[in-house]
């Protein structure tokens, strides 16, 4: 049965198998590549400055740890099928719902408070401080006699 474009991600998909970018792209991320948190870095002297599209999710939907020297978002949304409409079934789904997570290691030198977030029109922006870790203080021992 031909089936029309919107049932796959292109109407010739199943004809032909040229390898392309976007298939090298699924077969590193999986079917979910379209679900990832894309994140843009951005260097400063002082800081690093991380942007990462969230689009659909509200504030209360993320959460962002600090644990290890690790920076874990996670953002969560959940699927609601409990409305019920006679306008017609789904046949397709595109918008993403489930929890998706990523980690950065920033050291273990940072604390919660160091790291400064801001979630706006479906960016959450996060800056995160250059701290350098401290060697401990090199001490003389008096040796006696």
């Amino acid at each position: 049965m031909f089936m029309p474009s919107i049932f796959t991600e292109n109407l010739f998909d199943n004809w032909f198998n040229f390898p392309r970018a976007r298939d090298v792209r699924q077969r590193l991320y999986g079917k979910e590549a379209a679900h990832e948190m894309r994140t843009d870095v951005k260097e400063h002297e002082d800081r690093f400055e991380l942007s990462i599209d969230l689009p659909g999710f509200r504030k209360e939907d993320i959460d962002v740890t600090l644990e290890n020297g690790y920076l874990s978002i996670c953002a969560t949304k959940e699927d609601n099928n409990e409305e019920k409409s006679d306008e017609g079934k789904l046949i397709r789904r595109e918008r993403f719902c489930g929890t998706m997570q990523r980690s950065f290691y920033v050291g273990d030198v940072l604390t919660e408070e160091d790291i400064g977030a801001k979630f706006e029109n479906g960016v959450l922006e996060l800056n995160i401080p250059k701290k350098e870790k401290r060697l401990p203080e090199k001490k003389t021992i008096l040796i006696e006699g």
